[in-house]
C-alpha cells in the first residue's frame, strides 16, 4: 500500500479527534474506498476507522451512479457502528459536517436533500451511506464523502456543467489533509450528538437550500413537482404538492426549479 506522506503525516499531526480517522488508511489508488472500509468493517476495524484514497477507479454515488474521482479530490469513508435507529441521521451529520468544513474556509455552501452540497448552484460534494446488515442487526455502516477539492472542474466534460472544485472557488490549491483533519473533526463533534436527532435535523433544516424552494424529484417510478416543507423526524422530505396534499419523500433526486 503506498502512503502519501503529506496527507497522511499531516492528518497524523493534527487530528484531535478521540476516534474519527485514528485508524488512518491511505491508498494512492483503488476501486472505491467504499469496498476497503467494508472488508476492514468485516474484520472488526474499530469506529473511527478512514480509508482515504487518492484515486478511485471506480466510485459509487447515490442511486447506483459513478462518483468520479480524479487525482486532487478527497475520498474519505469511515467504519461506524451507530445504533440501527440512528442511521437515518448519517445523510445529515455527513453533509453538515462537509457544510460547515466549507464554511470554516470561508466559502459559502448549501446542502441539497439528501446530502449534496452544492457551492452556487455546482456539486462539490456527494455522500453515500453503506450499511451492513445481519438480519435485523446492524454491523456496521460506512458514510463514504468525495469533496471536489484540486482540480479544475471545467477541464471534465463528464462534471464541467454540473460541478465545481474548492480549488476553483477559492482561486488557489488547498491542502487535502487540512480538509481532511476538518471533516473529522466536525463529523466527530455531530456523531457525539447522534442521541439528540432534534439538534442534528434541526442543524440539517437550517443549512438546506431546498426547504421552501419548488422542486421536482425522481422516485424512479415518477416524477413528483412541488415545494418542499419541511425534513421529518426519520429524515425524509415533506413536499407541498400543487393540490394542497402533503407528500412524504423517503428517497428520490431533488432537482430546484427555477421561478
Amino acid at each position: 500500500m503506498k502512503r502519501n506522506p503529506d496527507i497522511v503525516s499531516y492528518i497524523q499531526a493534527n487530528l484531535r479527534t478521540q476516534f474519527f480517522g485514528r485508524e488512518l488508511h491511505y491508498l494512492e489508488e483503488t476501486t472505491s474506498t467504499q469496498d476497503v472500509a467494508r472488508g476492514l468493517a468485516e474484520k472488526g476495524s474499530p469506529e473511527g476507522t478512514a480509508v482515504i484514497a487518492g484515486t478511485q477507479k471506480a466510485g459509487r454515488g447515490r442511486l447506483g451512479r459513478t462518483w468520479f474521482s480524479p487525482e486532487g479530490g478527497l475520498a474519505v469513508s469511515f467504519v461506524l457502528r451507530p445504533p440501527l435507529e440512528a442511521i437515518r441521521l448519517l445523510p445529515a451529520i455527513s453533509s453538515v459536517a462537509v457544510f460547515r468544513t466549507l464554511q470554516n474556509l470561508g466559502i459559502k455552501a448549501a446542502i441539497k436533500w439528501p446530502n449534496d452540497v452544492l457551492i452556487q448552484g455546482k456539486k462539490v460534494c456527494g455522500i453515500l451511506i453503506e450499511n451492513g446488515l445481519d438480519g435485523g442487526r446492524l454491523k456496521y455502516s460506512i458514510p463514504g464523502i468525495g469533496i471536489n477539492i484540486n482540480f479544475d472542474t471545467t477541464q471534465y466534460p463528464e462534471i464541467a456543467d454540473i460541478s465545481t472544485s474548492l480549488s476553483v472557488e477559492l482561486g488557489h490549491e488547498i491542502a487535502i489533509g487540512e480538509v481532511a483533519v476538518a471533516l473529522c473533526s466536525e463529523l466527530e463533534g455531530l456523531y457525539l450528538q447522534i442521541s439528540d436527532p432534534a439538534y442534528i435535523i434541526g442543524e440539517w433544516m437550517s443549512n438546506m437550500q431546498t426547504i421552501g424552494r419548488r422542486i421536482s424529484v425522481s422516485t424512479g417510478s415518477a416524477i413528483i413537482e412541488g415545494t418542499a416543507r419541511s425534513i421529518n423526524a426519520a429524515g425524509n422530505l415533506i413536499m407541498a404538492l400543487d393540490d394542497g396534499t402533503l407528500k412524504e419523500i423517503i428517497a428520490g433526486d431533488v432537482t430546484i426549479l427555477k421561478k
